[in-house]
């Protein structure tokens, strides 16, 4: 048991265990701000593009609840829940495959951009390319030691 709590307490320690759990944290406030961004500002010019439908409303009943008279029809998703019925929620589906869509590109476009700059910081501490330690004969194209001052291969007089 001690030897399991020492690897626990290890395994915590290490920073990327801290990082993920930041990154976690960080990414469920991420997400509220796609939710708000997507149900409040897309799906309205959405829903204005397609006649006013709200797409997060719409759903078939597939099912009335027991001991509802044949007919009825549900104002709205929550009354439909509420009421018991067997429902399909497509609209639902559709605002959360767009929240994904939009939650994806944003990271995609958050992973290039610090990707760049990772790139960028890596070329600036590359270090330069060591001087060459060679040469080529210019008459028999051999490689010779760069302060040669007589090619070994044709012995051929080099300036």
């Amino acid at each position: 048991m001690k030897k399991f709590a020492s690897e626990f307490k290890a395994f915590i320690a290490r920073g990327n265990v801290v990082d993920l759990a930041v990154g976690v944290i960080i990414g469920a406030a991420f997400q509220a701000i796609i939710n708000s961004f997507v149900n409040d500002l897309i799906m309205p010019f959405i829903g204005l593009a397609t006649g006013g439908v709200n797409f997060s409303e719409q759903f078939v009943v597939l099912k009335l609840a027991d001991g509802v008279p044949e007919g009825t029809t549900y104002a709205s998703l929550e009354l439909a829940r509420e009421a018991g019925a067997t429902i399909f929620a497509y609209g639902s589906f559709i605002t959360a495959v767009v929240n994904f869509i939009i939650m994806s590109l944003v990271i995609f476009m958050m992973v290039k951009f610090i990707n760049r700059l990772t790139s960028s910081a890596k070329k600036e501490k590359a270090a330069p390319a060591p001087a060459p330690t060679t040469k080529k004969c210019p008459y028999c194209r051999s490689e010779i030691a760069i302060d040669a001052t007589k090619c070994p291969h044709c012995t051929s007089e080099l300036k």
